[in-house]
């Protein structure tokens, strides 16, 4: 089905509105039609001095106006409800469809880019639905009822107007082909020029502490040139062929004018019906020089339905079976076996023939390299990404096999970088259970030694935070993470450096507090910092996706020169003050 075919059919839902907002318009456009004849009979009236008859005609031309206005205002409300309807559908549409892609979609996608098909080329296509239909529709109805009147007044007259018309029609055509692209080309020039102002806008930040905001200017600046030069483009095949469409009409106008004034003159056509017949013929010219912008929005619509369906047919590539159970009852025991994983667009996998069994309330300490593929494995858990190879198990079920919302409701991450919404704090925190009360999120906030900063701010926890809570400190955003984490009460915790950006006494108050969260919980510490290790009942050491050792600290220290070299590098000096001498010996330190 064609582009235009498939943006018909989000007016479905709307057909009764459509066809009432049709017969408003043909009603309103046979009253338009009807004023030029009465106009033409009440002039008549006045050369014949007929002060009754005129009398007559000017009521019948005030009722005609009347209903005319009626009509249209009665139009203009349907045809803006469907327009508005449609936009509320295909909003909702898209972002339904874009919540249930895969992460690694979003990965290779730039945010601008999907924020501009969500607004720019959905009022496009909006605006042509509700809108532009019925204009192109009530212009070819003004067009065959203004012809049938005039061919009803004076036939040859008739046909010496409408010569211009096939004309007209060619050229449209000929503008419609070559416009689309053209238009098409800055639909996506205005996307990369939204992502670009997106990304600066969100790297702000980073753009002025490194004072950079020259070079972002003359980015920016390039991006606005780039839509600029399309749209010159785009303007000059529109300067071409909408005057042109314009010029042709005045030649019939000015044929009619010549035959017609000269028949005047010699008493074979009344000044009443002439002046009917100009007014058709003026009639005839509005919508033909309004051809050439409804033809554009025509094909401003069908390349913004394009890039719209380019994300509405992409098929989830994570998909779970029709009727999946729900994660069957456990404590948390996790399997993988044989696990790959291969990111899409590069070929070196993530992660390579993964086994590794932890029993329920454990905790297991992820260390490893930048790029050993830590995070890569707690992204499994929760189907993140889905292996490559192999299979990752929660309490014997695979998770590819159950409900994709049950087991996210049984596993929280809290990572190093956490997000926080533009909400209050207590929204944020209560994001993990909207419907938990505000004692069991103020003890999420205790938990996660967050309640003290949180009473200080001026509203408390119903102080609204900047978007992505950059009004916080780093450690304040991630106490109110492991607050959030705390209150979905999960039997998988997934701790992804999440003390990083706190300082020695907050991490230290942060781990007390953790323990008591992770008492009975499987939990998977991913940790960078080695301090968090003291957590662990048991380490998994990652190297180029691989497991390389495991086992405890001690264990470690003795059996694997890349742990010892992780140590070496890594280890806080407070860490090395707890480590037994034998083990600072061993370690080299």
């Amino acid at each position: 089905m064609s582009i235009f075919g498939r943006l018909l059919g989000f007016l479905r839902p709307y057909r009764g509105a459509v066809v009432w907002s049709f017969l408003l318009a043909a009603g309103a456009m046979g009253a338009t039609v009807l004023l030029p004849y009465l106009t033409g009979r009440a002039i008549d009236s006045i050369r014949a001095s007929n002060k009754h008859e005129l009398t007559t005609w000017a009521i019948a031309i005030a009722v005609a106006g009347l209903v005319r206005l009626v009509l249209s205002v009665l139009r203009r409300l349907v045809a803006g409800r469907v327009s508005l309807g449609v936009e509320l559908d295909l909003r909702n549409r898209l972002y339904e469809h874009m919540q249930r892609l895969e992460l690694s979609f979003f990965d290779r996608q730039q945010t601008g880019q999907l924020m501009s098909r969500a607004t720019v080329d959905l009022q496009a296509v909006r605006f042509f639905l509700g809108y532009g239909l019925i204009f192109i529709a009530q212009s070819a109805l003004t067009i065959v009822l203004a012809a049938i009147a005039m061919f009803l007044l004076r036939p040859e007259l008739a046909v010496l107007a409408l010569i211009p018309v096939p004309f007209v029609i060619l050229i449209a055509n000929r503008y419609g082909h070559r416009s689309r692209p053209a238009i098409q080309e800055v639909q996506q020039r205005i996307a990369e020029l939204t992502a670009d102002a997106e990304e600066n806008v969100s790297g702000v930040r980073v753009v002025k502490a490194f004072a950079q905001e020259g070079r972002q200017m003359q980015r920016f600046a390039g991006s606005v040139s780039r839509v600029f030069e399309q749209a010159i483009i785009a303007v000059r095949i529109q300067a071409l062929y909408t005057p042109l469409l314009g010029f042709l009409p005045n030649l019939g106008l000015a044929a009619i004018l010549l035959v017609g004034g000269r028949e005047v003159i010699q008493g074979s056509l009344t000044l009443g019906a002439f002046t009917a017949f100009y007014a058709y013929l003026l009639m005839l010219i509005s919508p033909m020089r309004t051809l050439g912008y409804l033809l554009g929005a025509g094909q401003r619509a069908t390349a913004s339905g394009a890039r719209i369906f380019q994300i509405l047919d992409r098929a989830p590539a994570m998909t779970t079976p029709e009727g999946a159970p729900a994660l069957p009852a456990g404590r948390g025991r996790v399997e993988l076996s044989g696990v790959g994983l291969t990111f899409q667009g590069t070929s070196h996998p993530a992660l390579c023939n993964i086994d590794l069994e932890v029993e329920a309330g454990r905790t297991v300490a992820l260390v490893g390299g930048t790029g050993a593929g830590k995070t890569a494995l707690v992204s499994l858990l929760p189907r993140l990404y889905d292996v490559s190879e192999g299979s990752v198990r929660i309490d014997g079920a695979d998770v590819r096999s159950v409900d994709l919302v049950s087991l996210r409701h049984q596993i929280a991450i809290v990572t190093d970088d956490p997000f926080l919404f533009s909400a209050t704090v207590h929204d944020n925190i209560a994001y993990a259970r909207p419907e938990a009360s505000r004692e069991e999120v103020e003890h999420a906030a205790r938990v996660a030694q967050a309640a003290s900063f949180i009473e200080a701010l001026p509203k408390g926890y119903d102080t609204l935070v900047g978007e992505r809570g950059l009004t916080l400190s780093g450690g304040q955003r991630q106490r109110i993470a492991i607050a959030r984490a705390v209150l979905a009460d999960p039997r998988i915790l997934v701790l992804d450096d999440a003390t990083s950006s706190v300082d020695a006494s907050t991490e230290n108050e942060i781990k007390q507090a953790l323990q008591t969260v992770m008492a009975g919980r499987t939990t998977f510490v991913v940790a960078h910092r080695l301090s968090t290790i003291a957590l662990a009942d048991e380490i998994v050491v990652l190297e180029d996706g691989r497991i390389a050792a495991r086992g405890d600290h001690d264990e470690l220290l003795l059996s694997s020169p890349l742990y010892r070299e992780i140590v070496e590098k890594g280890m806080p000096d407070q860490v090395f003050m707890t480590m037994k001498p034998q083990e600072a010996e061993v370690a080299g330190l």
